[in-house]
């Protein structure tokens, strides 16, 4: 679905790249909707880790290091969140499980600013850094380009160091 879109999946397609069955996928589903009414949840499961954005370590420096990389190593699964993005325009059904997903990454990338920057003023720019990112990883999912998902990001820690909670620009005084 992330090459084909969601459009028309057909159980053949989902057949073949599960290496299964076509009766399978239509005993298992049993409509067009059912299929991809689970799309999300599948997605839950498979998608990467939020860890690119969350070290965990409270440097500004380490922030997002592994964003190309994430996008490089999953190209489809980004693709597919946006293709369900687009789609729960369509049915309602899907924007609650998406929002379950995206606000995985939103409080990843709430919880990492909030280690750099000064009490209360995490809340404030989380909008905007998780808006850059994402961003980003569809710039990069549409026309490649990794070095400039990783200067753009650079740019963005760049910003963050100026906003860090020490008011140390070099990162020097993080453990």
């Amino acid at each position: 679905m992330a090459r084909d879109g969601l459009r028309r999946p057909t159980y053949r397609a989902v057949a073949q790249e599960a290496g299964v069955t076509h009766g399978l996928v239509v005993h298992h589903f049993g409509s067009r909707d059912a299929l991809i009414e689970e799309a999300p949840a599948h997605t839950i499961r498979t998608s990467p880790s939020a860890g690119s954005l969350e070290p965990g370590t409270g440097r500004v420096a380490d922030f997002s290091t592994g964003l190309p990389e994430m996008v490089t190593a999953a190209p489809d699964t980004q693709a597919f969140q946006y293709e369900l993005l687009l789609e729960s325009r369509r049915r309602p059904e899907l924007p609650p499980p998406l929002r379950a997903l995206y606000d995985q990454y939103f409080d990843a990338t709430r919880r990492e600013p909030g280690r750099m920057l000064p009490a209360g003023a995490d809340r404030a720019p989380t909008r905007l850094v998780f808006a850059a990112l994402d961003g980003l990883v569809l710039h990069q999912l549409i026309f490649g380009e990794p070095e400039v998902t990783d200067s753009a990001a650079e740019e963005l820690r760049s910003l963050l160091r100026l906003l860090d909670a020490d008011g140390d620009t070099t990162d020097d005084a993080h453990p």
